[in-house]
């Protein structure tokens, strides 16, 4: 392995000289710069990242921390905010939580221990609140994106959830659905609540009845949509707001097992407009929440060292689900 002392020896100058000419200080002469650049590359040398960055104290890498990395929303967060770090010369380290506390834990701890230059991060579902966050990571930056906290200091990017929720209701009401139900996720968790309060502030500002019965909490994956549907039948429902895709999907099901016609029948609006919402059928009506553009929002927010709150509007994509007036 070639060193810095073997470039230093094959051009007659000190070490030290070889080292700040590497690492672009400007005392060193543009002359001997370009010497050992092209020495270095011509000798095949390796720049020895890690020990570069323990005489920094940092790093060129950003961490970036999701509960899922094979959710299409999570890795088009990713997607987005390595479009922008890698023009600024960062290189990312993704950490996976798996929707657990102790392992959003271990991940905050490994970067912080790597030593990373930030952190853009959406906290684990069973996260019970941000107070681990500042104490882990210490004084690197961190940028929260979707799932935050809002009592932790820093930059905050997230998508327009009451908003969404409240247009997705107000156009199921509008298709003429009377009695319309919620399939409403993890309340606990702010992004879902906040969509609840917009699917409540729909039905209220329409003169319809708020009824908690047919609000459905920790309905969000396949099957637990499928089961909150066959309650919504049986408590006469002739539409949901979802606010995720993957119980919308659970819940078309649910009604076609039924023999229950989608729209006519029963209309559906899910969130976050996966991939297969326009490819099944009936076609899935969902809100569009713009993951790509979320990270690179909060990778910007990083680099500008904000601390401020960037909310990116939703989208209402209609399809046949809930499109009454194509049939």
């Amino acid at each position: 392995m070639v060193t810095i002392t073997d470039i230093a020896n094959a051009l007659g100058i000190t070490p030290s000289t070889v080292s700040r000419a590497l690492a672009g200080n400007p005392r060193v002469k543009e002359e001997t710069r370009s010497a050992v650049l092209e020495a270095a590359n011509r000798m095949g040398y390796q720049r020895n990242v890690v020990a570069a960055n323990l005489r920094r104290g940092r790093s060129d890498i950003v961490g970036i921390v999701v509960p899922r990395i094979n959710r299409e929303f999570f890795s088009n967060v990713i997607s987005g905010a390595e479009s922008i770090l890698d023009e600024a010369g960062y290189s990312t380290l993704i950490c996976q939580t798996q929707e657990s506390f102790d392992s959003e834990v271990k991940a905050l701890r490994n970067l912080r221990n790597n030593q990373v230059a930030g952190v853009l991060m959406s906290h684990a579902i069973n996260s019970p609140d941000g107070s681990h966050i500042l104490p882990t990571l210490g004084d690197i930056p961190v940028v929260q994106f979707d799932r935050v906290f809002n009592d932790i200091p820093g930059a905050k990017v997230f998508g327009a959830n009451f908003d969404g929720a409240y247009k997705a209701t107000r156009h199921l009401i509008e298709a003429g659905y009377k009695r319309i139900g919620t399939l409403a996720g993890y309340l606990g968790t702010e992004v879902y609540a906040e969509r609840l309060r917009g699917y409540r502030k729909a039905l209220e500002d329409c003169g319809m009845l708020l009824d908690d019965s047919i609000v459905f909490p920790n309905a969000i994956v396949w099957q637990t949509g499928h089961d909150a549907t066959l309650s919504a039948i049986a408590a006469g429902c002739d539409a949901l707001y979802s606010a995720g895709d993957f119980s919308a999907l659970g819940a078309v099901a649910a009604l076609q097992e039924k023999g229950i016609s989608v729209p006519r029948d029963f209309g559906i609006v899910g969130t976050a407009n996966e991939f297969f919402t326009a490819l099944m059928t009936p076609s899935l009506s969902s809100l569009e929440q713009h993951p790509y553009e979320m990270g690179r929002e909060a990778a910007k927010a990083f680099l500008q060292s904000r601390s401020d709150v960037t909310v990116i509007p939703m989208d209402l994509h209609i399809r046949q689900s809930s499109n009454r007036n194509a049939i």
